[in-house]
């Protein structure tokens, strides 16, 4: 029920609504309807999940602490049996952010063998209070803006996970997906989902309610090798949710040896990837070709089900090599006679197309083909890889 009325500005509320916007309609006088906030004691919950993070966590609550949001905050920290001095660093920061009105819970678990990252998360999530959720990994560190504008955004869409562009340090590493995600359209947030990159907006700038995250999880709790937030990300898609970034660099996020995602493997990515794939567009097609005649190419086919893979009228291509041997035949097939694919120059093949090139590798040539073709992504085609 709609209960006060606020300025634009007002930072109450569980999500308050900081545009001249309200559901049942604009208004045009500067003011908006918000939802009354009686028993809400807390707005934002900073979620940090912790595994020997000693190295960085100082400057992760000290840009905590530095928040400009105005509204109230809470940090739940949950530590999954680290075995350095996690824990206590982040007891010495509680005085400091409790007296800049930021609540404080910390707990965690010293069994032999840590829980995993959606464990850690989950947990986090569970003890804390917030109507929102801002996510926080221990070795990255937000600007002070960033609670501020997300909460301005996810105020506005109820049912998003919200992101933000990043800064990637050191400097120059993983420069090709630093620009992957900091450049995406707000279409292609949707449209590149099943790209081996990922998530389109990655985990670590993560911000929601509670009540959309209660929807869509818990994170998966399988532990290292599990990509939670990937898991979470699709079923979120699912069940209709929206991908916003705000096009600022809220976050400093940080590119090292031990981060947990180098412990999921590729093939595990790979198989979630073209399941989705199959789910959300292979599914609903009644026929396509694959643009690339290669590697690729042809381990997406050999990945597809039996009905999908029937779909597939044509292989494209560049090289003439390739398209010289008229046809792909794919010998681990039990049929009978096998599946002989034909390979096409790509200007002689027909859309739909599952796009089986890297992005960003091919100096532009690549996506101004697509662009002489007028062809629309998300409709005649995906990115695959």
């Amino acid at each position: 029920m709609i209960s006060s009325l606020k300025h634009v500005g007002d930072s109450e509320g569980p999500c308050a609504v900081v545009k001249r916007v309200c559901r049942r309609g604009c208004w045009e006088d500067g003011t908006v309807e918000v939802e009354s906030t009686e028993g809400a004691s807390v707005q934002v919950s900073v979620i940090v999940p912790v595994y020997n993070a000693a190295e960085w966590l100082e400057e992760c609550l000290q840009a905590v602490l530095d928040q400009d949001f105005k509204g109230s905050m809470e940090l739940s920290v949950y530590d999954d049996s680290s075995t350095d001095n996690s824990r206590e660093i982040v007891e010495g920061w509680r005085e400091k952010l409790e007296k800049r009105g930021i609540s404080v819970v910390i707990s965690g678990h010293s069994s032999d063998k840590p829980r995993g990252v959606g464990f850690a998360k989950n947990q986090a999530v569970s003890q804390s209070s917030g109507e929102c959720l801002c996510f926080q990994d221990a070795d990255d560190v937000m600007m002070p803006q960033r609670v501020r504008l997300q909460y301005e955004t996810a105020a506005l869409h109820r049912t998003a996970i919200v992101g933000c562009q990043v800064c990637r340090v050191p400097e120059g590493s993983t420069e090709r997906y630093t620009r992957w995600i900091n450049s995406l359209s707000p279409e292609q947030l949707y449209t590149q989902v099943y790209t081996s990159h990922g998530p389109t907006v990655v985990m670590p700038t993560w911000f929601c309610s509670r009540d959309w995250f209660l929807k869509v999880g818990p994170f998966d709790e399988g532990g290292k090798g599990v990509p939670e937030d990937l898991l979470f990300f699709y079923q979120s898609l699912r069940l209709g949710g929206s991908v916003i970034r705000v096009d600022e660099c809220l976050m400093v996020y940080r590119y090292h040896q031990n981060a947990a995602t180098h412990s999921v493997l590729e093939e595990t990515i790979w198989t979630l990837r073209v399941d989705f794939l199959q789910e959300r567009v292979l599914n609903q097609w009644d026929s396509f070709t694959i643009w690339n005649a290669g590697k690729q190419g042809r381990k997406l086919y050999r990945s597809l089900n039996p009905t999908n893979q029937k779909k597939v009228k044509a292989f494209c291509d560049v090289d003439e090599n390739k398209i010289k041997k008229g046809f792909y035949t794919y010998e681990e097939s039990k049929e009978r006679p096998k599946p002989k694919i034909p390979v096409l120059h790509f200007r002689d093949a027909s859309p739909p197309f599952i796009v089986c090139v890297k992005l960003d590798m091919t100096g532009g040539v690549l996506e101004d083909i697509l662009l002489s073709l007028k062809l629309t992504e998300g409709k005649d085609y995906y990115h695959f890889n």
